[in-house]
């Protein structure tokens, strides 16, 4: 029996510079694992466009005229809960990046990554990862390791020390398996404080929970 072809991931792109936009174009739209549903220059346009072409994953600049790409991202979740939205950007400072995955963003790569790590990044967050440049990953983990601060909400007091790590290496984009070893602790266990977490946080993902505790 012939084994079907996997079905092509379908892409939006959100970027105002036309060379590096074709470029991702270029690559990605292969039509075996990739197909480009539409790209745009603006973040009017996407809200415009994306919708009726209802991608599953999103690659989204932050500095777009007029709209930003977080205000784009923000925008674009409202209409379709279930994108997930894949922040391309020069961008590296904390502020922008909790901004971004507060906006509903679900990972976070600088521009200069390779075709090969974006292509893998757009797998991996179908997978339910939350994919990120390892620069910034670094960056959200220090934000944790950093003393709390009075603007730390009140959910994210509420966590413990432990789930605090777990949230630390979760946010570095450790998968369950990596943090039991790490901590030397069963995966049920990681499951438990996850699920805690998320509930403390009042949060049903990864990116979610790490924007919402994030300190600055």
């Amino acid at each position: 029996m012939t084994t079907p072809p996997p079905i092509a991931t379908r892409i939006a792109i959100v970027e105002d510079n036309a060379s590096f936009r074709q470029e991702l174009v270029k690559f990605l739209d292969d039509g075996t694992r990739f197909v480009v549903t539409g790209s745009y220059k603006s973040a009017e346009g996407a809200l415009d466009g994306i919708p009726a072409e209802t991608p599953e994953v999103i690659l989204m600049d932050i500095n777009l005229p007029n709209a930003s790409g977080i205000e784009c991202a923000s925008r674009i979740k409202e209409v379709l809960p279930d994108v997930q939205i894949l922040m391309l950007t020069v961008y590296e400072d904390t502020e922008t990046i909790f901004k971004a995955l507060q906006a509903g963003a679900t990972g976070y790569l600088l521009k200069r990554a390779t075709p090969a790590r974006i292509m893998e990044a757009i797998l991996e967050i179908k997978q339910g990862g939350s994919p990120m440049s390892s620069h910034i990953a670094r960056k959200v983990v220090e934000s944790f390791k950093a003393p709390a601060s009075p603007s730390v909400k009140p959910e994210a007091s509420q966590l413990t020390p432990r789930e605090l790590e777990i949230l630390g290496l979760l946010a570095g984009g450790s998968l369950y398996k990596e943090i039991a070893a790490a901590l030397d602790i069963s995966y049920a266990t990681v499951r438990t404080h996850v699920e805690r977490i998320y509930k403390k946080l009042h949060v049903r993902s990864r990116a979610q929970a790490v924007a919402k505790a994030g300190r600055r």
